[in-house]
């Protein structure tokens, strides 16, 4: 073990992994610190570049680029009250209200302090349970990643859908999309329509690309709404009174990261859930809940120690069994596939020094946070100021040169911008993209999972259920499916007694 960690030292201390790293931070808070360009779209953005680089250094570079902009997504919501990330919309009226207060440099320190933090205790849940669970991962057949694989499509559905039919429905037209091209069972073309360019099937990255950059793109130049203007206070230095803060709330400190590292983990759910999961459980058990919303510290330290630890107990599922925990390590998962590094219990035994790399460059990331965040709070909010006639058409380039590299063809291109109209139709309509994405994720390891364990058990669909883990996977599974059900027949038959 010992050669593996000093082997994993060697991969990440590496001049050019630094370099990739430190860059991959400073691009992500640009992105991040921009109202609307989400971390996701951060890391989309990064993925064709990160195809044609070794295995670390794309990790790595990954990693680096989510945390910065989850974190540089509270840097807009301070200044303007417009938040960067999803995440960071949790406590945007808090931390705005302080800034009019006179306080923008405390609410942007402890952003920054407990981001980082909680990014730490994130990575040390993934360094115990990982291996553990791989060990128990082992002993999964075909039936138990069938199950497995519902279970996270399953999360993933109930947990980021509003409506769950929409939710369904987004699910299902992901799933669709995976059965295009060559059937990996029987090699028969499925809705290839004549084109020789679908027989390879529909690539991730112009797909990640299209719903989160593209789609994006359209909503800003379709909005009426005016931008807003950059707040032109001076900031000092951000970490005066953040260690007060921290002994003052140690309870919503640990309390945050605990709800992160636990709703990081389920798949599908990510920082977004977790943030505004935690922000409404510290209003809960708050003894102040009235001033929530009025400038309160409370639900700030909970969601942003929250929104980091999940991004590192994320890679939980999609190290141990394959499973996205949210949509950037869905991405990863592609990645680690294309660098023929399979995700799953085996990379432990097979790549133990990637894994072990990957602890260390998140270790790298969150102290880098601590000194980059810094220096970016004070620099890059002037970012803010760069009208979006100047900063759109620069991404759209990016995005274009993106889905071209990926098969040096303008059909990537083509349905990149198809991938941008449907993501922007469907958000427009309300309808989830993350259960759409997950499903593309997952769709192959079902089908095949599916097929090969129907051989396996000749047509005889009781064998799903014989084994232990399976069955208790399954009967997690469909008690999901079928709770929505159960509770609306039990309000009816209490409404007729």
């Amino acid at each position: 073990m010992l050669d593996t960690i000093i082997q994993a030292a060697h991969m990440v201390f590496q001049p050019q992994v630094l370099l990739i790293m430190l860059a991959s931070s400073a691009y992500g808070i640009v992105i991040g610190a921009i109202p609307g360009l989400t971390a996701v779209m951060a890391v989309s953005l990064i993925m064709p570049i990160a195809i044609f680089l070794d295995p670390v250094p794309a990790l790595a570079a990954i990693i680096a680029c989510d945390g910065m902009a989850v974190f540089a997504g509270d840097i807009p919501g301070t200044l303007l009250r417009i938040p960067g990330t999803p995440a960071s919309g949790a406590y945007t009226d808090d931390s705005y209200k302080l800034t009019q207060q006179g306080k923008a440099e405390l609410v942007l320190g402890a952003n920054c302090f407990f981001s980082a933090v909680g990014g730490l205790l994130g990575l040390l849940s993934l360094m115990i349970a990982a291996p553990l669970l791989a060990e128990f991962a082992l002993k999964f057949s075909t039936y138990e990643y069938f199950w497995l694989s519902c279970l996270g499509l399953t999360c993933a559905t109930f947990m980021t859908s509003r409506d769950r039919v929409k939710g369904i429905a987004s699910m299902f037209l992901g799933l669709f999309i995976t059965t295009i091209g060559f059937d990996t069972i029987t090699g028969q073309a499925r809705f290839t329509f004549g084109s020789t360019e679908l027989l390879a099937g529909i690539h991730v990255i112009p797909v990640l690309i299209g719903l989160f950059a593209i789609s994006e793109i359209m909503r800003r130049v379709s909005s009426t709404t005016p931008p807003a203007t950059a707040y032109s206070g001076k900031i000092g230095f951000i970490y005066k009174g953040v260690f007060k803060l921290w002994k003052e709330h140690i309870p919503n400190f640990l309390r945050g990261n605990l709800i992160g590292i636990v709703v990081g983990a389920l798949p599908g759910a990510g920082a977004d859930i977790a943030a505004w999961l935690a922000y409404a459980i510290s209003k809960k058990c708050s003894k102040t809940p009235e001033k929530f919303g009025t400038g309160h510290m409370e639900g700030i330290i909970e969601s942003t120690s929250a929104n980091n630890s999940a991004l590192a107990s994320a890679w939980i599922p999609a190290f141990v069994f394959g499973i996205p925990g949210d949509v950037t390590s869905a991405m990863v998962i592609g990645i680690l596939y294309i660098k023929d590094l399979k995700p799953g219990p085996t990379a432990f035994l097979h790549h133990p020094e990637v894994i072990y790399s990957v602890f260390m460059c998140f270790a790298v990331a969150n102290v880098l946070m601590l000194i980059l965040g810094y220096f970016s709070i004070k620099g890059f909010r002037h970012i803010l100021r760069i009208p979006p006639f100047v900063m759109l058409p620069v991404i759209l380039i990016f995005c274009i040169v993106g889905a071209f590299s990926i098969n040096n063809s303008l059909f990537g291109v083509a349905y990149m911008l198809f991938f941008g109209l449907l993501g922007y139709i469907m958000e427009e309509n309300d309808f989830p993209i993350s259960p759409m994405l997950l499903a593309i994720v997952l769709g192959n390891l079902l089908e095949k999972n599916f097929i090969i364990s129907m051989i396996k058990s000749n047509g005889h669909f009781v064998d799903f259920f014989n084994r232990p883990i399976a069955g208790t996977l399954a009967f997690i599974a469909i008690f999901i499916w079928v709770y929505p059900l159960l509770k609306k027949i039990y309000r009816a038959v209490k409404g007729t007694n």
